[in-house]
């Protein structure tokens, strides 16, 4: 059975997504336009978050993106994209991949909520720039390995810089990214160029083509 992911463009969903194509895996998307739950509420009926991503393989469903990315290379094994409990950054590599939601994407929603999503009298300014700092000031272990690393584990190009770019390169969405130290900005660039990126990036509603600007 194929796998299948509900998709909206450049949000979270990006990172299985991305996943997705630089395994070659066969997979069933379905795009959606951004903020699903209000524009597409039928979506309610599948995911009752109305949040993306939304992912199924068989009986199995799943909305969590780093989780989602987690299961699928150890379900369908990519060993170039997974490290295994055997060798020695194991742990380096589980930690990456959960720091990218719980330390970096955070206060970047939270950015997004008092910068852009909030009815404008209901956003606040100086509580969207507290999150701005928040979020910078959380990239320090980030900016300090990549001093000496081009990748986050295991000396190679693993979901783990997947989902910890992905928090990199919404910020440069929203504005973020002249703050980045040059390594970091490097990090992001490079990433960037890959194939599996570009074509992951190129699905779109097509009554919503970028769901994210700078406020």
């Amino acid at each position: 059975m194929t796998v299948k992911l509900w998709h909206c463009k450049d949000t979270r969903s990006l990172r299985p997504l991305w996943t997705l194509e630089e395994m070659g895996l066969e997979y069933d998307i379905e795009v959606l336009p951004f903020p699903p739950r209000y524009l597409q509420r039928e979506y309610l009926k599948i995911n009752a978050l109305g949040t993306v991503p939304f992912f199924q393989d068989g009986e199995i469903t799943m909305t969590e993106s780093s989780g989602i990315c987690h299961y699928l290379v150890d379900k369908y094994p990519s060993p170039q994209l997974r490290v295994t409990p055997d060798e020695p950054d194991y742990g380096a590599y589980l930690n990456w991949l959960y720091h990218s939601d719980t330390t970096l994407t955070f206060p970047q929603t939270l950015y997004l909520r008092y910068a852009y999503f909030e009815p404008e009298e209901r956003r606040i300014p100086k509580v969207a720039e507290d999150y701005r700092k928040w979020y910078l000031a959380r990239l320090r272990r980030l900016n300090e390995h990549l001093l000496d690393n081009d990748y986050l584990a295991a000396g190679r190009f693993t979901i783990a810089d997947i989902t910890v770019h992905y928090a990199l390169f919404l910020g440069e969405l929203i504005g973020f990214s002249d703050d980045y130290e040059s390594q970091t900005k490097e990090y992001l660039l490079r990433l960037k160029e890959r194939p599996a990126f570009i074509r992951a990036r190129e699905y779109s509603h097509p009554d919503q083509p970028e769901p994210f600007v700078s406020p």
